[in-house]
C-alpha cells in the first residue's frame, strides 16, 4: 500500500524527474520566474522552498547538500567578492576581485538574504491560459 506517499511524478522515471526538477530550479533562481506547465510549477514550489531554506542556513554542508539540487551554472554577471554585490553596483574603494556569479552565490548571497525573516512561501505561482498546441494548463512561478 502506497498510504501517504504523495509525489509529483510528472509521468517520468525517477532519474529523468530529477533532473527536469533540477533544470526548473536553476533556471527558476536565475531569472526569479519561468513558464510551465501547472503540474511542473507545483512539483516545483515544494522543490524549490526546499533548496531555498538549506541556503538560509549558510554553512558548507548546506552548501554541498544544495548543489545535489541545483545545477551550478555561471549567470552571466560578474560579482565583487569582497561586498558580494554585481560588479557595477559595488562601491568597493579597495581592489575589487571579480568572479562570476554562478546560480550557488546568488542563492546563498542574494536570494537567502531577501528571505531572512520569512519562514516559507518563498515562491509563487500564478495560473496561465492554456498552451496552444495541446492545450495543458500553463503558469508562472516566480520568486516572491
Amino acid at each position: 500500500m502506497r498510504h501517504q506517499r504523495k509525489r509529483h511524478r510528472l509521468n517520468r522515471p525517477q532519474d529523468q524527474r530529477r533532473a527536469l526538477l533540477r533544470s526548473l530550479a536553476t533556471s527558476l533562481f536565475i531569472h526569479n520566474e519561468i513558464q510551465t506547465t501547472l503540474a511542473k510549477a507545483k512539483a516545483l514550489k515544494e522543490y524549490s522552498e526546499k533548496i531555498i531554506t538549506l541556503a538560509k542556513r549558510g554553512d558548507l554542508h548546506a552548501r554541498r547538500q544544495v548543489l545535489k539540487f541545483i545545477y551550478d551554472l555561471e549567470t552571466g554577471k560578474d560579482l565583487c567578492i569582497n561586498c558580494n554585490k554585481i560588479d557595477d553596483k559595488c562601491e568597493c574603494t579597495e581592489d575589487k576581485k571579480i568572479a562570476k556569479e554562478t546560480v550557488l552565490r546568488k542563492l546563498f548571497t542574494s536570494i537567502s538574504n531577501k528571505y531572512t525573516e520569512r519562514n516559507g512561501g518563498y515562491t509563487r505561482i500564478y495560473k496561465m491560459p492554456p498552451r496552444r498546441g495541446d492545450g495543458a494548463p500553463m503558469a508562472i512561478i516566480q520568486l516572491v
